[in-house]
C-alpha cells in the first residue's frame, strides 16, 4: 500500500455529490484530484501486464443518483434479487424495494461514486467484439470475459492505493469485482459522511421512500454504508 499525504476533508457539498470542485476531469470522467496520479500508474501498470485498462463510470452526481433511485423505487427501472434476477417491486413493501436497491444502488448522497475516489473498471481489450459491459458478478468470474483482468486486479491493485470495498456479500452491497476504491483518500471520507450528515441531505430531497429511508438511516447506513470490506 502506498503512503501519500492524508486526504483533505471535503465540504458536505462535495462528499454528496452536490459538488465537484474537488475533482479533476480524466478521459471524459471526473476523478478526485489526489487520486488521479496513482489511477495513471494502475492504468499503465495493467496495459504492461496486457490489459486495456478503462473507467466504465466514476463521479456520480447526487442528482444522477436520485434519478436512479426514484426511477427504480418508481418501477421505471427494474429491481434486482441478490442473483440479478428481476423482483417483482408490485409485491414487495416501501422498505422491501429500499433493501433491493440499495443491495444494487446507494442512496444519493451517500454513493461512493461522488466523492471521485471510487470508480467502476473494466479490460477493454477483453470486452468481446459486440458486446456490451453489463457490470455484472458473472464478467469477472471465472469463464467470464474479465476474469483474467480481475485475477490481476485482485493481485496488484494494494501496490497503488486501491482495494476493493465489496470484494466479498457482507450481507449489504452485492458483490462488485469492478469497483475500486482508493484507500488513502476514501477511508476518511467515509467517517466524515455521518448518518446526521445524509439525514439532512436527503430531508431536503424529493427522494422517493424518504420516510421510510429516515426513520431507517441508521440501520441502512450500518448495513450498506460502512459494512464494506478491509484493506
Amino acid at each position: 500500500m502506498t503512503n501519500p499525504t492524508p486526504a483533505r476533508p471535503l465540504s458536505a457539498g462535495q462528499l454528496t455529490g452536490q459538488a465537484d470542485s474537488h475533482l479533476v476531469d480524466h478521459q471524459q470522467h471526473l476523478l478526485h484530484r489526489d487520486m488521479l496520479p496513482a489511477f495513471l500508474r494502475l492504468q499503465q501498470a495493467a496495459n504492461q501486464a496486457g490489459f486495456d485498462l478503462q473507467i466504465a463510470s466514476a463521479f456520480r452526481s447526487f442528482e444522477r443518483q436520485l434519478l436512479i433511485w426514484n426511477n427504480k423505487f418508481k418501477g421505471s427501472r427494474p429491481l434486482l434479487d441478490s442473483n440479478s434476477q428481476p423482483l417483482d417491486a408490485g409485491q414487495l413493501s416501501e422498505l422491501e424495494k429500499i433493501h433491493a436497491i440499495m443491495r444494487w444502488s446507494a442512496l444519493p448522497g451517500a454513493s461512493r461514486h461522488h466523492w471521485g475516489t471510487d470508480i467502476d473498471i473494466y479490460a477493454a481489450n477483453c470486452l468481446p467484439e459486440g458486446t456490451r459491459l453489463q457490470l455484472e458478478p458473472w464478467e469477472y468470474s471465472q469463464g467470464g470475459h474479465q476474469a483474467a483482468f480481475s485475477t490481476w486486479l485482485n493481485e496488484h491493485i494494494a501496490q497503488f492505493g486501491f482495494y476493493l470495498p465489496y470484494a466479498e456479500d457482507r450481507n449489504g452491497v452485492a458483490i462488485e469485482p469492478w469497483h475500486i476504491s482508493y484507500y488513502p483518500v476514501s477511508q476518511p471520507l467515509l467517517t466524515q459522511l455521518t448518518p446526521e450528515l445524509l439525514y439532512h441531505t436527503l430531508n431536503a430531497s424529493q427522494i422517493a421512500g424518504k420516510s421510510q429511508i429516515l426513520s431507517n438511516l441508521d440501520s441502512l447506513y450500518s448495513r450498506y454504508i460502512e459494512n464494506i470490506c478491509e484493506v
